[in-house]
């Protein structure tokens, strides 16, 4: 992989398979024993009442539910923001920046969390490769991550779902 984009992100529209992308991703590359977490939804009689992350030595935490008591409230959900900032503490992203650092998702409930867009920020500036989902919205936080020069950004439709993960594991020198 060119080590000028040693990021690498993944958007697409909700629903279209990014989070699937990533846990085969994990299943792919586990001798390299990549750090991180992934968000999996909640879903009760059919239907979604939150999301929980999971972190990839597999601790688990609700993010968000219909619910929870807090102060933040994105939609229908309320989020844990306080819990997901110590679940968060728990992963150790920077213990080995050898490994690869993985992060499902880059999205609107993450970002109510100052620590997450701390550490983020910190993991896209450090030698460690970053391989997130990313919300598809261009604003704020998330565009401005998506515009940066070390950046491999790959959007995620029903043309490409089938293939992207062997375009990412031969980006990453790994076979497919």
């Amino acid at each position: 992989m060119d080590r000028l984009k040693k990021n690498i992100l993944i958007s697409g529209l909700p629903g279209i398979g990014k989070t699937t992308l990533i846990k085969n991703l994990i299943q792919k590359i586990p001798l390299s024993r990549p750090i991180g977490l992934y968000t999996e939804e909640i879903r009760y009689e059919g239907e979604r009442k939150g999301f929980q992350a999971v972190s990839l030595h597999g601790e688990k935490m609700i993010l968000a539910h219909v619910l929870l008591q807090s102060g933040y409230k994105l939609g229908k959900y309320k989020v844990d923001v306080k819990g997901f900032d110590t679940f968060l503490d728990s992963i150790g992203f920077f213990g080995d920046l050898e490994r690869p650092v993985i992060i499902d998702e880059i999205g609107k409930m993450e970002c109510l969390s100052g620590k997450f867009i701390r550490i983020i920020s910190e993991l896209l500036d450090s030698p460690a490769s970053l391989i997130a989902t990313i919300a598809h919205t261009e604003g704020g936080i998330k565009g401005r991550i998506k515009k940066r020069d070390d950046v491999l950004l790959y959007k995620m439709n029903l043309d490409n779902r089938g293939t992207l993960l062997d375009d990412i594991l031969n980006d990453l020198n790994y076979p497919s």
